[in-house]
């Protein structure tokens, strides 16, 4: 095949093999659709379940190795290009990909990390048909050339990078070439997306069937680069065995519950939230219900302390404002069935008050949103709140919230969300750049939209307006969690540089009208496939 003809826009080798092989016909994951995240041990039971079901590991690394030519060849046009092939079946994928890019006219090289008689399995099928020379890899492998594929170690990778392997890595970052790479960024565990070691930043990272949760969780989002997620022929079925519980949060995980307006229906079905307004800060309760109004309740009431009524009362006019002087005041307002939901906590106060007020809304049976002062103000004493929790409450605190009040909690980000949620019977939102949404039934979603725009103050304000408000209206929790997080992290993107709170709140029909939109158009093709 001509050289020219591996070019952006151009098809590759990789795409024209397949058409002409008995191999699996692959294709670019609609990402969308295919919101499982898959842990390495997930993703190791996946392959397995794949070769049982009748697909060789071999047919499975062909795909893969082809894959990552695809990529390069969509994204580069012909230029000297090393391959950095580690021992295992990583450097199997790599060798599939060198000869696949040899083949179209690419000048490669291959540098292997060890030698090639070590290599067993598929692997060493993959470097037999390799029919170049093999050098070994070494920091000067480096030299010379203009593109490099990281096909060292995988996201199984199970302790930090020493040796000749580190400097090889080091060298590849301090290069600054553009890579490629295979699965995850050599050094980057794959559960957690911490580095091991060391680990060069890719251009483009390749993976395949799912993501690994450390393509989504920092620092390994970050490293990655471009993530394409490839289909390599595993069935869809071996999702059945493995069950991952982790997904990354897309609306395809949530549309079903999300409660859009009926055309028979009022204000009255749409749920009323009611937010705790604080003497102070009266700015975060402000913005809590406002954007409680904007994700679609069909009332929102500010109980305000008496002292600071008129602050309140002269806000928004479509939101409403009770005063509240006692916590009796309180427990008798929200005791009425028409309160569907609580938010609790945006310039509360930390105050016994604020605590009383947490411990009588947990009393009342509602779905309840307990944010910043509301969590801190248990910090001394978090048993006497988990004890009244329950999976209809949903908590969201920063990272120093969440130390305060589940202290050191050991893992990564998913593993901690999910081991806080578990102990206190609730659902968790740990809020990020990474984003965290875990049940206390072992289900959790990392969430990946979230510009860095959002670091701005009472961002978290709305963040909890919008989840209370859809909570409200009858979504659950963890759904409720999951819906709100991504909505926001679309509404800041959409805005774009310059944003503060009050801009993500008048981002959101904007948004919502694009998940409508997506919404009719599933609908009408499924119309039209009956």
């Amino acid at each position: 095949m001509p050289a020219d003809r591996l070019r952006p826009g151009r098809r590759s080798p990789a795409r024209s093999r397949a058409g002409r092989s008995r191999g699996p016909a692959r294709r670019e994951v609609t990402l969308r659709s295919r919101a499982a995240i898959l842990t390495v041990a997930e993703m190791a039971r996946a392959d397995s379940a794949a070769v049982a079901a009748g697909v060789p590991l071999q047919t499975l690394m062909e795909a893969a190795g082809a894959a990552v030519a695809e990529a390069v060849g969509a994204r580069w046009s012909p230029r000297p290009v090393v391959v950095l092939c580690g021992p295992g079946n990583n450097g199997g994928d790599g060798f599939v990909a060198a000869r696949r890019l040899a083949e179209a006219g690419w000048p490669v090289r291959v540098a292997l990390l060890g030698v090639r008689e070590s290599l067993g399995g598929a692997a060493a099928a993959a470097a037999a048909a390799w029919t170049g020379p093999v050098e070994p890899a070494s920091p000067a492998s480096l030299d010379g050339a203009a593109l490099a594929i990281d096909a060292l170690f995988g996201a199984g990778l199970s302790r930090a990078l020493d040796g000749m392997a580190l400097r090889i890595v080091q060298a590849l970052r301090l290069s600054r070439l553009p890579a490629v790479a295979v699965d995850v960024p050599s050094g980057l565990d794959g559960d957690s997306g911490a580095v091991r070691g060391d680990a060069a930043p890719a251009a483009v990272t390749v993976t395949f069937f799912r993501k690994k949760p450390g393509h989504l969780l920092l620092p390994g989002r970050l490293l990655c680069g471009e993530l394409v997620l490839a289909d390599i022929g595993i069935p869809e079925s071996v999702l059945d065995a493995v069950a991952p519980s982790a997904s990354e949060n897309y609306p395809a995980l949530w549309a079903a519950a999300y409660p859009w307006p009926r055309i028979d229906g009022h204000k009255y079905d749409r749920g009323h939230a009611v937010v705790l307004g604080g003497a102070l800060m009266t700015g975060a309760a402000r913005l809590g219900a406002r954007a409680a109004r904007r994700a679609g309740a069909g009332l929102v009431t500010i109980a305000a302390p008496a002292d600071a009524f008129a602050i309140y009362a002269a806000g928004d006019p479509g939101t409403l404002v009770t005063p509240v002087r006692r916590t009796s005041d309180w427990s008798e307002y929200i005791a009425d069935p028409r309160r569907d939901a609580l938010l609790l906590g945006p310039g509360a106060g930390r105050t016994l008050e604020t605590r009383n007020r947490v411990l009588a809304a947990l009393a009342a049976g509602k779905a309840v949103l307990l944010d910043a002062d509301a969590l801190t103000v248990f910090e001394d004493g978090p048993d006497a709140l988990f004890g009244a929790l329950s999976p209809r409450c949903l908590l969201t605190p920063h990272e120093g919230e969440f130390r305060r009040l589940f202290g050191d909690v050991e893992g990564d980000r998913l593993a901690r969300a999910r081991a806080a949620a578990a102990r206190c019977g609730a659902v968790v939102l740990l809020k990020g750049a990474d984003t965290v949404v875990a049940a206390p039934d072992g289900r959790a979603a990392i969430n990946a939209n979230a510009p860095a725009d959002l670091a701005t103050a009472g961002a978290g304000d709305v963040l909890a307006g919008i989840a209370v408000g859809l909570m409200a209206q009858g979504m659950e929790a963890f759904e409720a969690g999951c819906a709100a997080t991504w909505i926001h992290g679309a509404a800041a993107a959409a805005f774009g540089p310059g944003l503060i709170a009050e801009d993500i709140v008048e981002a959101l029909p904007g948004v919502l009208r694009e998940l409508g939109r997506a919404r009719r158009g599933q609908d009408a093709d499924a119309g039209a496939r009956q």
